[in-house]
């Protein structure tokens, strides 16, 4: 990890779950962590917790379903900054509705968040890579949903599953992008099982094998941890039965 000290890293999705910890654990590493959520009261109190860290957190308020917030923040980041070393694509958002039954604005928002919003990021980190000349790492934290759609108790999760299939495919398309303008930036598609945050229905985690948000973490870690050389395209994280 050493090469990452004082780099600077995008994680969206920072105000909880996964994104907090993955925050936290950047900045342990002498990273410094722009975070991009809706709830920025969140990502302050997580700020105010870290004031002693070497490296800085540096909450902006982004909802990923707005096109305008995520050309502000990565503006944000690209005057202050000049450049962007690590993307972390994290935040995401499920419903227990079915298909047949939700408002196209609910399908279209979560087609927005969990598709749309990571591809407007990555464009806009890529051409910030670019413009420094320099390589660095996108992280898309997909999830098992897609890879093998679930029904659980009286639902499907609406759009959930088709937005996380189409982000691995998303992934890939930017692996062959990446590979045509010769650009050595990795990417690297995540696929945690049931993780220990809000996201997922209460009652499941009473019931079923779960995983912590250090899990998801500590394999974001190992991934930014591997050579130059090596680019692991794909992870899936399970808890054991």
């Amino acid at each position: 990890m050493d090469r990452w000290i004082n780099k600077v890293a995008v994680v969206t999705g920072a105000s909880s779950g996964i994104g907090e910890t993955l925050v936290k654990a950047l900045m342990k590493k002498n990273i410094k962590v722009v975070g991009l959520a809706r709830r920025v009261e969140n990502m302050e109190k997580i700020k105010n917790e870290l004031k002693n860290e070497k490296c800085a957190f540096y909450p902006i308020k982004c909802d990923l379903s707005k096109e305008e917030d995520i050309i502000n923040a990565f503006q944000w980041i690209e005057n202050n900054f000049q450049t962007i070393d690590i993307l972390v694509n994290n935040a995401g958002i499920m419903t227990e509705n079915l298909c047949l039954e939700s408002s196209t604005e609910n399908l279209k928002k979560i087609v927005d968040v969990n598709l749309i919003g990571p591809t407007i990021c990555t464009r806009e980190a890529v051409r910030i890579i670019r413009s420094n000349n320099t390589v660095g790492h996108i992280i898309n934290i997909d999830s098992i949903l897609g890879q093998n759609v679930a029904f659980y108790n009286s639902s499907a999760f609406d759009m959930y599953s088709p937005s996380k299939f189409a982000l691995k495919a998303m992934s890939q398309v930017i692996e062959f992008e990446l590979e045509h303008i010769k650009n050595s930036t990795k990417i690297t598609t995540i696929f945690p099982g049931l993780v220990n945050t809000d996201l997922p229905p209460q009652e499941a985690l009473k019931i079923i094998p779960y995983l912590n948000t250090d899990d998801v973490c500590d394999a974001i870690i190992y991934v930014l941890s591997t050579p130059s050389h090596v680019q692991i395209k794909e992870l899936l994280i399970t808890p054991v039965l």
